[in-house]
Parts: C-alpha cells; structure tokens; sequence
C-alpha cells in the first residue's frame, strides 16, 4: 500500500487549520523568516497550534526555511531550527546546502529530529540531482514543475528510495525555481530570499537583433495556472507520492475550494485502487459546498508539461485571474446588456473580458435581472459577441465564507465491567490504533436499565474530532449503577490518550554527509559556466560545497551580481510558441537572432534556444 498525500499551502494557521479540516493530508508553512514567500510569515506558536491540530488526524506539518542564508543570520537559523524541532514539526523545506551543515551540527549537539526535505528551490529536474540529494540524508524532493509524467518515472525508477512531491495546482513560475535573478537584477529584490517581484508578470515588446518588433506590449513570459487534477492517477502511477497545492499567500477561501476539490480527486483514485494506495491521514471529510476550480483565482488552466511540450500553456493578454466562462454578449443597450449562456449571475459579480487591445478589461454587475446585467459603469469596449468571464462570484464567495467542512475519525467503543470498576476502549480496527481507560468504582446492581444512559453519556463527543459509529456494551456492564459525571469522566480520559495516538512523531536517522564528490551531470551544464547558480550566499554553504570537490564557485548573485548575467532558464519557448521550433519542424522565421525581450522603459533581455536541452535562457544586456 502507496500512502498519496495531499499538500495544502497555509498562508497563516487559519488557513492551515482550513486545508486540514477540508482533507489536506500535510500543510507547508513559513515561519517569521527564512520563507521563499517572505509576505507570509508566521510565529512558532501558531506553527505549534496547527501541528496540534493536525496532529490529531495524523496529518503533518512542513516548515519551509526554503530561502538562502547569509552568515549573519547563521544564528537566528539555528535558533529557529531548534524551535522548530521543540513543537513537534514534521519536515522542514531546504534551499541552501548551508542550512543542512547546521541540520548537522544540530542533530549531534541538541537531539535534532526533523525529517528534511529538498525544496524545488534546489532546482530538481534530473534523476543524478534526486539521488545526490538522497545521498545528503533528503527524505524528499520536491521536483521541478517542468517534468513530464516520463520524466518523473524514471525519477522514481533509477532513484526509487526517496519520497517525490509535485506540484498540482496553482501559478507556475516560468524559470526553474531557484535559478530565477531577474526579480534580483531589475527590482533588488530577491527570489530566492523570498522577494519576488513578478518579472515574468510584466509586459515586453518581443524584438529581434535589429531591433524590429515581431510582438508588442504582451506578457510573454506569464504562465497560465496549472491544473493536474484529472492527472492525479497518472502521476500517482508514476511515483509521486506527495501532490502540492501552490498558494502560500492565497486566502482561506482558496485554500478550501482546491483542498476540497483534490481531496475528493484523491478518495476516487483510492476507492478505485483500494489494495494499492491509501490516504496520508486519516479522517472523513463531510462537505457542505460543491468544490469548484474554476470559481477560484486562476489565470487560465494548463497542464504544463505533463504529457510533453504544449502550445496554450501561456497567458500574453493578462497575468490577472480570468475565472470561468459564463457566455457572450449578445445585446446591448444604453446601460445594460443580455448574456447569452446558461451561468445565474448575482448583484456584485465581477466580470471581465479581453478588449481588441489584447487587455483585461473588469467590471462589476450593479444588477442582475435573470441573464440582463446592469453594470456599475458600462465598460467602454463591451460589444456584441465579446465573450465574458466571471471572476468574482459573490454566491460562491458568501457560501465558502461560513462552515463549510467538517473532518471527524470514525470510532467504535467498547464498554465493559472489570474487576473493581469499568472500562472503556475506544478503537478503529482499520486505522490500527486504540486507547483504553478504566475507573475504579464499586459495582452496585441498578433499579433500572442503565443502557441507554451509558449509550447516551459516553456518545457525547462534543467538539472534538471523533464519531462514534458503534457503542458495545459488554455483556452484563449496563446492569451495574454508574453515575453519568463517571462515565463522562472514562470518556474524556481515553479521548485524551487517544488524541495522544494520534500525535505524529517524527524519528529520523539521519546518517553523516558522504564525502564523496559531485558527480557528472548532478547539475545543468550552465552551473559551470555561471557558478554563481549554485546559490553559496554563507561561509556553510562554501564549506560543503568545497568537501564536496567543488573547484569553480563564486558567491550568490545576490552577494557578487555580474555582468550580463543568466537570469532564467525556462522550459517555456517564444520559439516554439510561435511555431518556429526548429526540432518539431516549424515554420522559418522571418527575424534576425538573436532575439530579445524589451521592458517599458528600453531594458533588453537576450534569449538564448538552447534546442539540445529543449530550454529558453534569459540573458540580461
């Protein structure tokens, strides 16, 4: 039996507590610093909070310390580390090899026992970079968003001792993540310290090298959102066995829509295959909405590059949530207009479409009378036959705003006299656990009938996260007196065991750091020519990469920026999109190479077709 996990992003522990209570299986957090999305920070405390929590159902808790360090926050990072371990947290996300040299010194010092795992920060995309990561003690690798379903199973076939996580849903990065400096290079703000600022989101002339413009103002490097749900089994098939919701700065209400979607995905798959996989967690989830993706934050849906390259996997007219389709125009008047589809509108939906100047244009509905919707302000390019999208459904919204999930663990109980007082065992036979408890109490005959009191008091479960399917009795236990505060009293007791069953502990063997060095073809081949892609921002990092026979390193770009510098490299291809890929037999441009990416203010940015390795680098000029 395959254990599938479902990742769920928590931007703070209501979002967290959300993902966990709608089916999440594991939630990935940041704490206060050291997060690759540096807005969505959070205290130990309420780290602590959600482990309790979620510890109850067996899910777990992973804190991403996914940013690269510079040494004089070597200090902060231990002390966090240590925190981290003292609460119980399940695996912590790793970006800098520094950050491991200290997991190091820690687990032989202080008794250090979080499982480790390696971010997609750590750029994975080949089988020699998972197996050197799972020779550093990586319980898991986070892979590269790029790969393909071939590509992750020979991952999982030539690397099979190692844990695989991929991305499902959510934005894409249009880089391989932790090889992106172009936020670093034009906005000072680093990606890989968790300040990206959306470079790929901006707008750019497309120009060849004589300067001739072949695209104009379009967001050429803005990546629809992926969506893998229909993918799930093919990726379980695979290998993977952890599949992540992207979205650590989404609001609760996202978190519950695409937890919920993917959590039912996920019982389909293993209510069809029910001897070969099984949940993460445990817990039946009761739904009280119909999940639905599309009513979501999106900018489109594509499934990247699971089944191989795929035209339609950017967004050139907006990098803004488009929502669903709802219809088309169909007439207009002065102040209102009629859409022609089957979608209910509400007042205050949000709608939106794309004008003849390839720009997202919104508005919002004032009225709705049936399928005439009266907008605020008459958007100015609205006309016959533009076709419309929502946006922002304010029914779906206000349905997702209330209670709308509710996780419990089915339990059976089994009540019985003893020598001297009762028992009561609480316990599920699939789940494999249990807790007993027993009270001292002398045996009096009764004047009654104490079974359904007994039924009645110990079936009393309140707020808690259990239900009790079945109650057995013992024969001959409900012909005994036993005041209701005691049989409350047995209840509440083994519940506390029980919660304590539940409670993930995570003991870790971590085995030293191999001395043996670099192999070929562990990184790209652009690592030797622009060494600063290794990401060494601190003297830890610089020591294991030298133990590790490393000779051609410089320091982060961050620390040492260069000339001309390597600021993307992308699976995504202008070439190809265009239909000019010269492997799959496209048509013969027109333009001169190379050719360049041009910002609003005059900046250029070379792209290199590295056709051999089916990538687009991007240099600045």
């Amino acid at each position: 039996m395959r254990s599938l996990e479902l990742l769920a992003p928590a931007k703070n522990i209501e979002c967290g507590m959300a993902a966990i209570s709608h089916g999440a299986d594991a939630v990935y957090i940041g704490a206060s610093r050291f997060s690759a999305r540096a807005a969505a920070g959070n205290s130990v405390e309420d780290i602590k909070t959600l482990c309790d929590y979620a510890h109850q159902f067996g899910a777990k808790v992973y804190v991403t310390v996914n940013t690269i360090i510079y040494d004089n926050e070597i200090d902060d990072t231990r002390k966090l580390l240590l925190q981290l371990n003292e609460i119980g947290v399940d695996a912590l996300l790793v970006q800098d090899m520094g950050v491991l040299k200290l997991v190091e010194e820690l687990k032989e010092k202080d008794g250090f026992s979080i499982e480790l795992h390696a971010s997609t920060q750590t750029d994975n995309r080949s089988s020699n970079k998972v197996e050197y990561l799972r020779e550093l003690g990586f319980k898991r690798a986070v892979l590269a968003r790029e790969l393909s379903a071939e590509e992750i199973a020979a991952i999982h076939q030539n690397v099979p001792n190692i844990e695989l996580e991929v991305f499902v849903h959510g934005a894409l990065c249009v880089s391989y993540s932790g090889v992106c400096y172009a936020s670093q290079y034009c906005f000072n703000r680093s990606a890989n310290r968790g300040k990206c600022a959306q470079f790929c989101r901006m707008k750019f002339d497309l120009v060849d090298s004589e300067d001739h413009e072949i695209e104009h103002q379009r967001h050429l490097l803005s990546l629809r959102d992926m969506c893998q749900i229909d993918n799930l089994e093919l990726l379980a098939e695979s290998g993977a066995c952890s599949f992540k919701i992207e979205g650590r700065l989404k609001d609760v209400d996202y978190v519950k829509n695409v937890v919920a979607a993917y959590s039912s995905q996920l019982d389909k798959i293993i209510k069809k295959h029910p001897t070969v996989y099984r949940r993460a967690s445990f817990g039946k989830v009761e739904y009280a909405f119909e999940p639905n993706l599309k009513k979501t934050f999106n900018r489109g849906f594509t499934t990247y590059f699971l089944n191989g390259r795929q035209p339609d996997i950017a967004s050139f007219d907006t990098p803004k949530a488009m929502g669903e389709y709802v219809g088309k125009v169909k007439e207009i008047s002065s102040n209102s207009f009629n859409v022609a589809g089957t979608a209910m509108f509400a007042n205050g939906d949000g709608l939106c479409f794309i004008n003849g100047e390839h720009e997202l244009e919104g508005f919002r509905v004032n009225k709705a009378v049936g399928n005439r919707l009266f907008p605020f302000k008459m958007p100015e390019h609205l006309k016959p036959g533009t076709v419309l999208y929502r946006n922002n459904d304010v029914a779906f919204n206000k349905l997702l705003t209330g209670d709308t999930a509710e996780r419990k663990i089915a339990i059976k109980m089994f009540f019985e006299a003893i020598d001297g007082g009762f028992s009561l065992r609480i316990f599920n036979d699939e789940l494999n656990f249990s807790a007993t408890s027993t009270i001292v109490f002398e045996h009096q005959t009764a004047n009654k009938p104490q079974h359904d009191n007994i039924v009645r008091q110990l079936g009393k479960l309140g707020n808690t996260v259990y239900h009790c399917s079945d109650i057995i009795i013992a024969e001959g236990a409900d012909q005994y007196f036993i005041p209701s505060s005691l049989l409350s009293d047995l209840r509440r007791d083994v519940i506390e065991k029980l919660a304590m069953v539940g409670v993930v502990t995570t003991n870790i063997e971590y085995s030293s750091l191999p001395e043996s060095s670099i192999k070929e073809n562990t990184f790209p081949k652009e690592y030797g020519k622009h060494p600063y892609l290794y990401n060494i921002s601190n003297e830890l990092a610089r020591d294991f990469y030298e133990n590790k026979g490393l000779i051609k390193y410089q320091p982060a770009y961050e620390l040492s920026p260069v000339k001309q510098p390597l600021i993307m490299q992308c699976r995504h291809c202008l070439r190809y999109t265009f239909g000019y890929c010269v492997k799959r037999g496209g048509q013969k441009p027109q333009w001169s190479e190379p050719l360049y990416l041009r910002l609003y203010d005059g900046r250029k940015f070379r792209l290199e077709f590295n056709c051999a390795e089916c990538q687009m680098n991007v240099y600045a000029e």
